[in-house]
């Protein structure tokens, strides 16, 4: 891996799964593919109770009760946020190229969001549209249950392209009592009890002066959490057989392709999970955004998810929330970052049609016919068969045909549920405690508008 465990709960962005695989194992053989039964899962099952808070900024009267400087609201079919008359100039010096510019720019500052979950972690994610020439920054303050508060903490300088800034989380923010690990801001001792009670947004929204161009975004949100420390979850009870026919792609035959992305192709599970869903929901590139990629490479999408996820502070395509703004920059699609309480959440969503992106690490002997450990692997859920077994989309594979895996249901909805594992050296290491990405349309159908909603998910 490319870093150190952190002291968070979640474990490192997903990175080079090569570092943590037992050299030699192959591809475990899949199950046969056969049509799946569609059956939603039954609402009678026990649930457990949520420890995760959502709350996104999606309407345009959501954007209109914000505190605006020099932006304003839009209506229409997918509301936003764009800059209007700015409220200044200011100077950016690129700390990956080098290079100072000036920039106008205009702000927009939400309500304060009451957690309902006072949370040990949070997460922001936002889906923006940034045109050349333009950019936005993303930064949560919050307020912990001691009434004291943290500083505005800078969670993304972010464009879609790579032109006129490098994408970029910040590293060395915190207050003693906090801090910002890449993509998640995460209280430095859960044990005292402290959380965080409350938040407010910032987005800051920049372009070149003197022209018309504009940033809009569509949607910012945090995923606030406190997941009890774990190194088992309770079995759930299978309740869906269905299998969704999402795009199946190997980040593995891309080893050694463009090294400049996080190492090649051996890094980029998420990326490549990342476009397998975009496909299924219809999201394509053209020949002109591709024209770049070396024409005797294959699948050159995957090569393109890459260079547009990476993060050039983090070194990888591995933070979360530019995987969910990547996808959300194809047409009328959205990404949230998330985590989901069981494997009974992921069958509704799999019902409706939504497949998710799911974080996990374990040793090779805790996921039986993987044939590779990993302290931090994406990989897309797609169904469950009629036994309730997993059945995934998993990017560590040998080739496109070898993706599609069974996993046994318990030992995956534990590897992906626990905040806490032990690693191959025995020692007490974090778990992601079920985190996920979804993608969804920009506007669902009402099945899946009712599954996001049951999952915590506004649209």
């Amino acid at each position: 891996m490319r870093r150190a465990e952190q002291p968070s709960r979640r474990t490192v962005l997903a990175a080079a799964v090569a570092a943590a695989v037992t050299a030699g194992a192959g591809p475990a053989a899949a199950d046969p593919e056969a049509p799946m039964t569609t059956g939603p899962a039954d609402p009678a099952r026990a649930v457990p109770a949520r420890t995760v808070d959502n709350r996104a900024w999606v309407s345009y009267t959501d954007w209109s009760g914000g505190t605006a400087k020099g932006t304003r609201a839009v209506a229409g079919t997918r509301p936003g946020l764009v800059i209007a008359k700015p409220a200044g100039t200011a100077d950016y010096t690129d700390p990956h190229t080098g290079k100072t510019a000036t920039w106008e720019y205009g702000t927009w500052t939400s309500p304060v969001h009451r957690l309902a979950v006072p949370a040990t972690e949070a997460i922001v994610s936002w889906n923006a549209r940034t045109p050349a020439g333009t950019w936005i920054q993303a930064e949560i303050k919050g307020t912990y249950t001691d009434g004291t508060s943290t500083p505005w903490y800078v969670m993304a300088r972010w464009a879609a392209g790579d032109q006129d800034i490098r994408r970029t989380s910040v590293d060395d923010q915190g207050d003693g009592k906090s801090t910002v690990w890449t993509d998640t801001v995460a209280i430095d001792d859960a044990s005292t009890g402290l959380r965080l009670a409350s938040y407010r947004l910032r987005l800051t929204l920049y372009r070149k002066p003197g022209t018309k161009a504009t940033p809009t975004v569509w949607r910012i949100g945090a995923m606030g959490s406190d997941v009890p420390d774990r190194f088992t979850v309770p079995a759930s009870a299978p309740g869906l057989a269905k299998e969704l026919a999402v795009p199946r792609y190997s980040q593995e035959i891309h080893k050694g392709q463009y090294p400049e992305y996080d190492n090649g192709g051996e890094a980029w599970c998420s990326p490549t999970s990342s476009q397998m869903i975009v496909e299924y929901w219809g999201g394509r590139l053209t020949a002109g955004q591709l024209d770049w990629v070396d024409p005797a490479y294959a699948d050159p999408q995957v090569c393109h998810a890459a260079r547009f996820t990476y993060d050039y502070q983090y070194a990888g395509c591995g933070n979360w929330p530019f995987n969910a703004a990547y996808a959300a920059t194809f047409k009328d699609l959205q990404g949230v970052v998330t985590r989901l309480g069981s494997l009974t959440e992921l069958e509704t969503l799999i019902a409706a049609g939504i497949p998710a992106i799911t974080s996990q690490s374990f040793l090779k002997e805790e996921l039986t016919g993987a044939g590779y450990g990993t302290a931090g692997h994406l990989m897309t859920v797609v169904g469950f068969t009629a036994g309730g077994d997993v059945i995934a989309n998993d990017p560590f594979s040998a080739s496109n045909e070898a993706v599609r895996r069974v996993y046994r249901r318990r030992e995956w909805e534990n590897i992906w549920l626990r905040t806490k594992r032990y690693n191959a050296s025995g020692k007490v290491v974090s778990g992601t405690g079920g985190i996920c990405y979804l993608y969804f349309p920009a506007r669902p159908s009402a099945a899946q508008r009712k599954a996001l909603a049951a999952v915590g998910v506004r649209v």
